[in-house]
């Protein structure tokens, strides 16, 4: 048997640096050292049973507010069925890109769903969220367009701009002033392009919803096309479920639309949907379509399911939710705990979302109380720097449809009890 090969060995060190020396030297070695040593991470920690209000994590019963699957729908019978009569008729796995090998009945029949619900000519799946968004924006601009981003846009978004090789002009979150030099900059640059501007409709941190009516008059009146990222929005907002678009009243409005399935649709995968000449483009060009392997039919086939739940019976869920989304706030303000506000839309209501989110403020301390709780039983997110700003850790929150006013309830006391140990946290006014 041959001997490993050392690699580092193989290195001339006086020669040129090696790549891998910034996955030793990076600026969270030692903070990550030190987390690992005093179990403090709070990331990657293991889900040992299906996701719902009440979970196993490492082995103990956990009250879950921290998780994406909004409606609940991840363990509805009809979700399940639908998975497993798709695996059984479809197999496993596909094998192949859905331009090649890959595209089955169910494909067909979720994309013309989704058109419909999303009240669009056209949409089309992807496999993951992610490659939704790099391959839309990486295809439809090029380096002869500009596109503007708000800074607090998903990773995705940022990384699909990169891609494109497009002018980009990004401006401070949910600033209109800001946004509207920006695309006085880009009507001026004399490029032979066109502009887009990509917002989220939700904000996944913070939970904060986009003012998509008044970005809509800007876009209009510089001619910029706009793209809304739907992923937190979809099957939580307006009367249908179709997102923050469709809350504001801008659906007609909003040239693209992106969504996930990861989350009120109770799979994986992604979609984007508008213009059938738009959408028919993508189903040739977008590289992250054409070069990945399709969805497994398990995942499509859930997808399908909970798309047709929330189409037919809908609206109880997302009353639910909101309603779940209410009585968290105001049992977490109640504690004096800085929670972060609703929306308010331009007739001054406020919109809540299943994201609800406590500033905490110094990364540490934010981890340390995520410690503190899931160590008592309740699971949260941690948002720590650079997900937000320096100095603006979040414990974020999020609900899901059938979360009972019991389980809250729990969570409360539970909490109320930790934060008695944690007299620096920031107070809510």
């Amino acid at each position: 048997m041959s001997s490993p090969v050392n690699l580092g060995a193989n290195l001339n060190v006086g020669a040129r640096a090696d790549v891998f020396s910034k996955a030793r030297n990076h600026e969270r070695v030692e903070q990550l050292a030190i987390a690992r040593q005093n179990d403090l991470l709070p990331y990657f920690r293991l889900l040992t049973s299906q996701a719902g209000p009440i979970v196993e994590m490492e082995g103990r019963e956990t009250i879950m507010l921290g998780s994406n699957n909004y409606l609940g729908l991840t363990a509805d019978p009809r979700v399940k069925a639908a998975a497993a009569d798709a695996l059984e008729r479809y197999g496993t796995a596909l094998t192949g890109s859905r331009l090649l090998n890959g595209t089955i009945p169910l494909h067909l029949e979720l994309e013309r769903e989704l058109a419909e619900f999303m009240g669009t000519e056209d949409a089309l799946a992807f496999t993951t969220g992610y490659q939704a968004n790099v391959g839309c924006i990486g295809t439809i601009l090029d380096a002869n367009d500009t596109v503007i981003v708000d800074s607090g846009d998903h990773a995705s978004i940022h990384d699909g701009c990169r891609l494109a090789g497009a002018r980009l002009r990004p401006f401070r979150h949910n600033k209109l002033d800001k946004l509207e030099r920006m695309l006085e900059r880009a009507a001026g640059d004399g490029a032979t392009g066109g502009t887009m501007v990509v917002v989220d409709g939700v904000y996944s941190m913070e939970g904060d919803i986009a003012p998509l009516p008044r970005i809509a008059d800007l876009c209009e009146r510089y001619g910029a096309r706009l793209m809304v990222d739907e992923a937190h929005g979809a099957g939580v907002l307006g009367r249908r479920g179709a997102g923050a678009s469709e809350l504001l009243g801008v659906e007609r409005r909003v040239d693209l639309r992106m969504g996930t399935f990861s989350k009120s649709f109770a799979s994986c995968g992604g979609f984007i949907a508008g213009p059938a000449e738009v959408i028919d483009y993508l189903r040739f060009a977008a590289r992250s379509f054409v070069f990945s392997a399709a969805a497994v039919p398990a995942a499509v086939g859930a997808a399908l399911a909970a798309l047709r739940i929330l189409r037919d019976e809908g609206e109880p869920l997302l009353e639910a939710l909101l309603e779940r989304a209410r009585y968290l706030h105001t049992g977490l303000s109640a504690l004096g705990l800085d929670v972060v506000a609703p929306t308010e839309l331009d007739d001054g209501s406020l919109a809540l979302t299943p994201i609800v989110p406590v500033v905490v403020g110094d990364d540490m301390s934010a981890v340390a109380l995520w410690k503190a709780l899931f160590s008592a039983g309740v699971y949260t997110n941690v948002a720590i720097h650079p997900a937000v700003q320096p100095g603006g850790a979040l414990l974020r929150t999020s609900l899901m449809a059938t979360h009972e006013p019991e389980h809250l309830d729990r969570a409360l006391a539970i909490i109320a009890e930790v934060v008695d140990r944690f007299p620096s946290l920031p107070q809510g006014g």
